[in-house]
């Protein structure tokens, strides 16, 4: 049944809210409204193309150095590792100092670091030039949020944020095609170029961008470490961070895992394997899109219910019929990436609205849990203890209805007194 609005209260609400998007994004003197949208979702695509890029050479960095494949891995893990911390950080500096010297701070150590793994002499250097590129990486994505979180309101953030999130699950598909077509004119060194371009771009970028901060903290800065602690004590915010990260363990476990699944379960080509990737890729930006759809015509409320419902749809479905093949797998798993990319928009902006202010430390927070709770999926999956597709099922169904539940529970009544006040 289509939403019915509150009448006039409706429009009145849509006509201030427009007025204030209009007011923030009038202050974009040289990006304008589209070229802020754009300047975000490459912001938030960063984490992607630092390490996805360069996958394809990673077998010829390790013969390259001569070292174990752990060391070599140790370089995509130390950056997961420091650009999740990274983020609780930039965060709370970001309110202190505003989004734009953090971000061109950020940027440039990412730039810089980008041209030192260039020419790293050994792996150990490489590492700690990696390090250095995820503390940037960690700046662009949480100032990303915040700023998301300064300029928009309503359903026009959630338009934006679906944009995002279209942009965030494409990357991973397009880098190591990038990474590819590097490695097939030139060395591993170019890939790390690629990622100092890169970088320069979107510091070009963070020159153009107008401050959004409209009171920055003052005091010590040391201080504004601290309303981390006064974000991670707000219940509501902190409640639904926890729910909405639990399924990000499902997905990143599909992710980690998917390689294993189709080369050596089922057999198939490093090819093969990229288009049915892709097939996934694309399925979650769809979903990010259905949203923006959808919410024409349903509530927020009820789309998140439902999107949980079909998640574990998905799940029952790669359970009993996902190892029959390449093609009943990707096809029983569908649902579960197009439903829980069509939940992330109205998610983020039900945990963004929870709190008012702090915006760099509720970005901070945020983004850092669910890179934490996200990464579980990886060990569970790699530890190799069942069939790898019936333990991506059993994590998607079970995920998903304790999702569900404490949704029932906890994140609708959160939602419904958010909408009333």
């Amino acid at each position: 049944m289509p939403h019915r609005g509150a009448g006039r209260d409706a429009v009145l609400l849509c006509y201030l809210d427009s007025r204030m998007q209009s007011q923030a994004t009038t202050q974009q003197k040289y990006l304008g409204r589209k070229g802020l949208v754009i300047f975000l979702a490459a912001l938030t695509s960063f984490p992607a193309l630092s390490t996805d890029l360069y996958l394809p050479a990673l077998p010829g960095m390790t013969e390259y150095f001569n070292v174990p494949e752990y060391q070599t891995n140790l370089t995509l893990i130390l950056f997961f590792v420091v650009y999740a911390v990274s983020m609780l950080v930039w965060g709370p500096l970001s309110d202190r100092y505003g989004r734009r010297p953090v971000l061109l701070v950020g940027l440039s150590c990412y730039t810089v670091a980008g041209v030192l793994c260039a020419v790293a002499g050994n792996v150990f250097q490489l590492m700690v030039f990696r390090v250095l590129q995820a503390l940037g990486s960690g700046a662009a994505v949480a100032t990303a949020t915040a700023i998301v979180k300064d300029v928009y309101h309503g359903r026009k953030r959630e338009v934006i944020l679906a944009v995002i999130q279209t942009m965030t699950v494409l990357s991973p598909a397009v880098a190591p095609l990038i990474g590819a077509l590097i490695l097939s004119i030139t060395s591993w060194r170019g890939a790390f170029v690629a990622q100092a371009i890169l970088g320069m771009l979107v510091v070009a970028g963070s020159v153009l961008y107008s401050e959004t901060v409209g009171e920055k903290l003052t005091g010590n800065p040391l201080a504004s470490l601290k309303r981390l602690g006064i974000v991670a004590r707000d219940r509501a915010f902190l409640s639904l961070v926890l729910i909405f990260s639990l399924l990000g363990m499902a997905m990143m476990a599909f992710i980690s895992g998917s390689s294993y699944i189709y080369q050596e379960g089922f057999g198939v080509s490093g090819q093969a394997y990229a288009f049915f990737f892709a097939i996934f890729a694309v399925s979650s930006a769809a979903g990010a899109q259905l949203y923006v759809w959808l919410s024409r015509r349903w509530t927020r409320d009820r789309i998140v219910t439902w999107s949980f419902i079909l998640t574990a749809l998905g799940g029952l479905l790669v359970l009993l019929l996902g190892g029959r093949g390449p093609w009943a797998f990707i096809l029983t798993y569908l649902p579960a990436p197009i439903a829980f990319s069509c939940s992330r928009p109205p998610a983020a902006h039900l945990i963004l609205s929870q709190h008012e202010g702090d915006s760099g430390s509720v970005a901070g927070v945020m983004s850092a849990s669910h890179m934490a709770v996200s990464s579980i999926g990886i060990i569970i999956i790699s530890l190799g203890l069942w069939d790898r597709v019936k333990l991506l099922g059993v994590l998607i169904l079970s995920l998903s209805v304790v999702t569900l539940i404490l949704w029932s529970i906890i994140g609708l009544p959160l939602s419904r007194a958010q909408a009333r006040a």
